[in-house]
């Protein structure tokens, strides 16, 4: 079964920056992961060790996003702020479709624990 998370991905371009040479996130990314945390309850705090394969839908406002920009933001939200899995480099899989939605934009995933 998918989770559906509503609201537009940021972009990774977009939503990170450089000051001192570090990089920060900015605010659009910090709402966006805010926003995914309270929306993604099936996959809170699993700390998955294992391998696992993510099967998802993006739904983007206009067809002027890029999907691998999107799936930066998510992996990372999946991990370090909802920590379904403890590590991205155990994904064997990425199933990925990009489509556009003006109204309501939106992530349709499922990850399988392998």
């Amino acid at each position: 079964m998918k989770t559906v998370i509503h609201g537009q991905v940021p972009s990774k371009s977009n939503g990170y920056g450089i000051f001192r040479n570090r990089v920060y996130k900015k605010k659009s990314v910090i709402d966006y992961e805010n926003t995914f945390y309270l929306q993604c309850l099936e996959y809170r705090d699993k700390n998955h060790e294992g391998f696992f394969e993510l099967y998802m839908d993006v739904y983007f406002q206009s067809n002027r996003s890029d999907i691998d920009g999107s799936l930066k933001v998510i992996l990372d939200t999946l991990q370090h702020k909802v920590k379904a899995f403890v590590n991205d480099n155990k994904c064997t899989l990425l199933h990925i479709r990009k489509g556009v939605d003006k109204v309501n934009p939106r992530v349709e995933l499922e990850i399988k624990y392998l």
